[in-house]
């Protein structure tokens, strides 16, 4: 029976409670438990000062007015309650159906219920049944609005019509498109079981968002596993509506969020030196949450292949990394004919990083790049890879105590693929002691002696080296050619600050090198004779085991301050100039340490009568100690020029500093422990910055003795030969261009970045390879150029040479929201030639891209077109052409 009665009027001070009314009522039909944890319904009304607005969709509103209270017949059986309260609420108005037990809302409805949320225009509950139906309802304009969007879960689903039991948690749904993973399935008819395992008929899965996608996979039945995988029977490819003679048997996406184990797709074409291939197919095995492993392979037709493997591991808080190991065999060229080359390539990759977490006071990483000579030539993976001529490695463990000793223990590589060198360090172990003063006195009150600024440090360096070619690795006798030794370097010293504008500083420095070898050397007077040269005298080099120590030791004193200069304007654009000199004397003495008495070097005179002079320890890993003493004056004067000019923006001083000079210095010695030539050259160095963005850097060497005939100095001024100072000797310029002009949105992004240089060049490398729309245009110069100048000795002409010009230009620009166009190149001004370039082209086509990208010139002359689909669960649906630059060699 349903009752009704107009609403009362609120202008006779009546309170409104409609929706406290409902409440009550079916808290009354389903029990206490219902609405237990349920929200009071606020949508009965549309606000406190808001008129009821009936249902349109029925003929008999139902209200009750508010003084009513309904309560229900003592003999109608309550029916099984809701295991959890329902919350609800609807934009226009909530019906009640007493006879039927049903629940109708309208326009805006929401439901929830323990997981389950349910949004959609039109909403009908039957309490007795448990069943829930809901759809969209006509706009005003006659199109079907507010259809049911429904989520349990991790899952949603937006449909047409849908129909759900809250018991056996069983659901029909029409029309439906919901996303899974990654992709979106489309179904006529989609059944949900209470395992969440979906049933769909005629469906379709695509990774395109829109309702009507650009492509699908079209089947008539499926299963969706949640969280694990979609099963279609058999299923064919429709793009833009077009069906594709690509039909599968069945198909299996997976859905599963994480790794997922699998067949990695091949890249297939044609060599016009290797033959027809398949490239990079294998399989990646998802072994854990914490490792994998990827295995892939190359074959050519014409004898090629290569094998490749890869691991990524990561343990969150401990450690993360990756190891790559491949292996290849190069065949180019036809067997028998000239350009025939067979080659047997590898290459070593291992990145491995400790979280900061896992043990604060000590730390292993990685970085190994061990590449043979011509494999990048073949099988590079990037244009740095094959662009790249050094590849360098470390291995390294650190690890401190108390903060005041530190240990690093390491493994070092370096290899140049064009000279084939090949260095390596095996091991090499530091150890040092932060700065320490032995002489201070922490409880000492007052006034610091001078002594307690004494400090002093330890390093210890340990280092087992060979440079060698990579030709020779492993070879007979290699271990043999390492060399190995111990430096130890403990500095003194002591800082005082001399009428009160001078610092006064003085150092003690003690070097002591350990080795297990000496190297002896004596001029042999017989006659040698090797196949048909015969040499009389020759030189025979011993080497004599057991440990050397070879010590050094000097001392410096420096005196240094600094002299300030103003000079103010009170009229024109600028209203000071700043000119800071910081002038250094300092004197430095190093003993004689190539006399006998310290057992250092040692003499012998060749066949042509000749006394030649050696230290045993030449070429050694440390060296050796200088030969001869030393007791030299230094000078040096700093320059920084500085001005302050008007700004209209600075609204808080009204200037700001421009810097003219950021540094000049003039540098030379003299040398009291020599009988000649105790002057040392006058060396001129500087560097400044203009408009922000040039820089330019100077140097030059100016000598105060003259030259004799054969070009050496002599002792004899330059001013009494030939009434100059000076002689000029060299000098080099170098000046650097880099300019950046892009739209507002990019210099808002840099200045809210304000990074550090290093993080600036890293954007640039982001924008480079990420495609962003929001970036219209972007425009990047870099202009190199280095000017010398060589006197010659004699003449005294000068020789002027550019030995760098290039000049570099980086850049893209949107031709439209969804074209994009980029372009690099390189130009040497010197050579004029182009070195490396490239053009690149991109295309959004929603859920797929286009890419095309272009190197005209040089070695890596190419061209790729690919066409595929952005997501990453279908990376193998593709289309690629290309043009490889081994191709052309």
């Amino acid at each position: 029976m349903e009752q009704s009665r107009n609403r009362p009027d609120r202008s006779k001070g009546q309170p409104y409670r409609a929706g406290l009314r409902v409440l009550i009522l079916l808290g009354l039909f389903l029990g206490s438990s219902l609405f237990a944890g349920a929200q009071t319904s606020d949508t009965a009304n549309n606000g406190p000062d808001t008129l009821f607005v009936p249902d349109t969709l029925t003929t008999d509103p139902d209200t009750l007015p508010a003084d009513t209270l309904i309560r229900l017949p003592s003999t109608l059986k309550q029916k099984e309650q809701f295991s959890a309260p329902v919350r609800y609420k609807a934009a226009d108005s909530i019906r009640l159906v007493l006879d039927s037990n049903l629940v109708h809302m309208f326009r805006g409805c929401n439901l929830g219920y323990e997981k389950i949320t349910l949004e959609s225009d039109y909403v009908r509950i039957a309490f007795d049944d448990k069943l829930l139906y809901a759809r969209g309802l006509p706009d005003s304009t006659g199109r079907l609005a507010g259809n049911p969007r429904f989520t349990e879960g991790g899952e949603e689903f937006r449909a047409r019509e849908m129909k759900y039991n809250f018991d056996t948690r069983k659901g029909l749904i029409y029309q439906v498109i919901t996303q899974d993973g990654d992709g979106y399935l489309h179904g006529e008819l989609i059944k949900k079981l209470p395992n969440d395992i979906i049933n769909i008929r005629h469906g379709k899965y695509t990774t395109c968002s829109n309702e009507h996608p650009h492509f699908e996979f079209r089947f008539t039945r499926s299963k969706v596993i949640p969280d694990d995988k979609i099963i279609t029977g058999p299923a064919y490819l429709v793009i833009a509506d077009v069906p594709t003679p690509l039909v599968v048997p069945f198909g299996l996406f997976p859905n599963k969020k994480g790794q997922r184990s699998g067949i990695l797709i091949p890249t297939y074409g044609e060599s016009a030196n290797r033959g027809f291939y398949f490239e990079n197919f294998g399989y990646y095995w998802g072994i854990n949450d914490y490792l994998d492993l990827e295995l892939r392979g190359d074959i050519y037709t014409r004898g090629s292949w290569a094998v490749k493997t890869k691991t990524n591991y990561n343990v969150r808080y401990k450690y993360r990394g990756s190891l790559g190991l491949r292996y290849a065999l190069n065949i180019t060229g036809d067997q028998g004919s000239v350009d025939y080359a067979k080659n047997r390539d590898y290459a070593i990759n291992w990145t491995h990083q400790q979280s900061e977490k896992a043990r604060p006071n000590s730390r292993f990483s990685s970085s190994v790049n061990i590449v043979s000579s011509k494999f990048n030539q073949f099988n590079p993976t990037s244009s740095n890879d094959y662009l790249s001529n050094t590849f360098q490695s470390s291995v390294a463990y650190q690890t401190s105590w108390e903060g005041k000793y530190f240990l690093t223990a390491s493994l070092n590589h370096r290899q140049n693929v064009i000279t084939h060198a090949f260095d390596l360090t095996l091991p090499e172990l530091s150890f040092s002691v932060n700065r320490f003063y032995p002489l201070r006195n922490a409880q000492r009150a007052g006034k610091p002696r001078w002594y307690d600024n004494i400090s002093v440090q330890y390093k210890m360096n340990a280092r087992n080296a060979l440079n060698t070619y990579d030709t020779l690795l492993f070879s007979e006798g290699m271990w043999d050619r390492f060399t190995h030794g111990m430096k130890h370097s403990i500095p003194i010293s002591n800082s005082l600050k001399v009428l009160k504008y001078f610092n006064l500083t003085n150092t003690i420095n003690y070097d002591e090198r350990w080795y297990l070898r000496r190297v002896e050397q004596v001029w042999n007077t017989d006659t040698l004779i090797q196949g048909n040269d015969t040499t009389v005298g020759y030189l025979v080099k011993d080497t004599v085991n057991g440990l050397n120590m070879v010590r050094d030791f000097s001392f410096t004193s420096s005196l240094t301050t600094r002299i300030y200069g103003m000079f103010n304007f009170r009229k024109g654009p600028v209203t000071a100039i700043r000119h800071v000199l910081t002038p250094t004397l300092s004197f430095s003495y190093r003993p004689d340490f190539g006399t006998p008495a310290w057992g250092y070097y040692d003499e012998y005179t060749d066949g042509s009568g000749n006394v030649r002079r050696y230290s045993y320890y030449d070429g050694f890993i440390f060296g050796t100690v200088p030969d001869g003493r030393s007791g030299r004056l230094n000078f040096s004067l700093a320059n920084n020029l500085e001005m302050k000019v008007r700004s209209r923006k600075d609204t808080v001083s009204g200037t700001r500093k421009v810097v003219l000079i950021e540094n000049f210095t003039l540098t030379t010695s003299y040398d009291l422990a020599k009988d000649s030539l105790r002057w040392a050259p006058l060396s001129m160095s500087g560097r400044t910055t203009l408009f922000r963005n040039i820089f330019l850097t100077y140097s030059s060497r100016w000598d105060p003795y003259a030259v004799n005939s054969t070009g050496r100095n002599i002792d004899r001024y330059e001013w009494d030969a030939h009434g100059r100072l000076l002689r000029f000797d060299n000098a080099n310029w170098a000046l650097s261009l880099n300019w950046r002009l892009n739209d507002k949105a990019l210099q808002a992004r840099r200045e809210t970045d304000k990074g550090t240089e290093g993080e600036r060049n890293d954007l640039d490398r982001d924008m480079v390879n990420y495609v962003d729309f929001n970036i219209p245009w972007n425009l990047s110069a870099a202009y190199s150029v280095q000017y010398g100048i060589l006197a010659d000795k004699l003449t005294r002409e000068r020789d002027a040479e550019v030995t760098t010009h290039t000049l570099q230009l980086n850049g893209d620009v949107n031709l439209t929201p969804k074209w994009k166009i980029g372009f690099g190149s390189n130009y040497d001004i010197l050579q004029k030639k182009i070195s490396y370039s490239s053009v690149d082209i991109y295309r959004d086509l929603h859920c797929w891209e286009m890419r095309f990208n272009w190197i005209p010139l040089g070695f890596r002359k190419s061209w790729n077109f690919t066409i595929n689909v952005k997501s990453a669960m279908l990376q193998d649906l593709k289309l690629n052409r290309k043009k490889d630059f081994r191709d052309y060699y």
